[in-house]
Formats: structure tokens, sequence, C-alpha cells
């Protein structure tokens, strides 16, 4: 992991979740483009300290990629690494396409609107099913909004100077936050 003033250069590549039978495999949510692509990088680092897993085996089953990892034999080891988030330094992937980026350049990034006001900062990534949100923490404020990462909505990627710039869909700040833990201590109740 990288210490407070260096930049974590790791990609992450999957997330290990539940275990899949009595033999010790697991579910993966991969992150690649080609969900099998993920056991091409050996070994991967994960989020526990001390821990790397290597996978020995792997088949796609529906959205997921079932593995047998090198070393995890039974359900028990199995269950113990559910939510582990897998990992690769960036050196070991090619280098992105002029018009590609990974998805890990974008968290930190501002986001603006077009006159370059600054709506606030890309906390995470997510997707849940249909096309990725940017999680934006709107500048000033502890409130944390989605944001559809689509061309549309964010039309240009300044990537190298640190900002994207966004187009909110109308009504995009007036909806409630995602969660009440989210709220503005400062709002009214």
């Amino acid at each position: 992991m990288a210490g407070p003033n260096q930049p974590d250069t790791r990609i992450l590549m999957g997330r290990i979740g539940a275990a899949h039978g009595i033999k010790g495999e697991v579910r993966i949510t991969a992150f690649t483009e080609d969900p099998l692509a993920i056991a091409d990088y050996d070994p991967l680092q994960t989020d526990r300290k001390g821990l790397s897993v290597s996978i020995a085996k792997a088949r796609v089953a529906k959205n997921v990629v079932i593995a047998t990892l090198k070393g995890v034999t039974d359900r028990n080891e199995a269950e113990k690494l559910n939510g582990v988030s897998l990992y690769v330094n960036r050196e070991q992937l090619e280098a992105p396409d002029e018009d590609e980026f990974y998805h890990a350049d974008l968290i930190g990034l501002e986001v603006r609107h077009g006159d370059g006001t600054v709506l606030g900062t890309i906390s995470t990534i997510e997707n849940f099913g249909s096309d990725d949100l940017l999680d934006v923490r709107l500048a000033g404020t502890r409130k944390s909004v989605y944001l559809p990462f689509t061309k549309a909505v964010v039309p240009e990627l300044h990537i190298s100077e640190g900002y994207v710039v966004a187009v909110p869909p109308e009504g995009w700040l007036e909806d409630a936050p995602r969660d009440p833990e989210d709220r503005d201590p400062d709002e009214a109740q």
C-alpha cells in the first residue's frame, strides 16, 4: 500500500465473493474486460496485509469467475477470503491507448462545470449492473452524489491535468443523498 504522500500504483482487478461448493473454490467479480484475464496475473496482491493469491484454475459462470486458489482446499478457507480485493501493480499492465484509461486514473480528479467551477472530487466509481457511476464528493460539503459516467454527462476527460468536465442532468444536485449518513449536518431535518 502507498504511504500518506505516495500514490497507490495498484489497479483493482477484482473482488473475491462467497465460497463456491465444498472444495475451496471462490466466486470472483472480475473488473477486467475479459473476466478470465484476471487469472493471467500471478500473484494477485490483496487488501489484507501479507496476503497474495494465485489462481490455479478459473471458469466463468453467469456473471462471475469461479476460481480455485493455490493453497485453498476447503470451504472454510474460501469463506475467510470473502470480500478481499485483488490488485496488480500498474507496471504489470499494458499502457492504455490514447483514448483509454483505468478507472483508478479517475479517483481524486476534480469534477468541473464547463466554466471551470469545481463541483467536487471523484471518490470512487461504482457499477450496480448498468452504466458506471462516478461517486462525487461535492466541494465544500460532506455530501456525496452519483453522477452517470456517460459521454453526454462527462464529455471531457483531462486526466493529466487532474479534472473532468461534467454537464450534470437536470435536478442532479437537488436529489436526496444516497445514504442518510451522507447528509450535511448543517441541513435542516
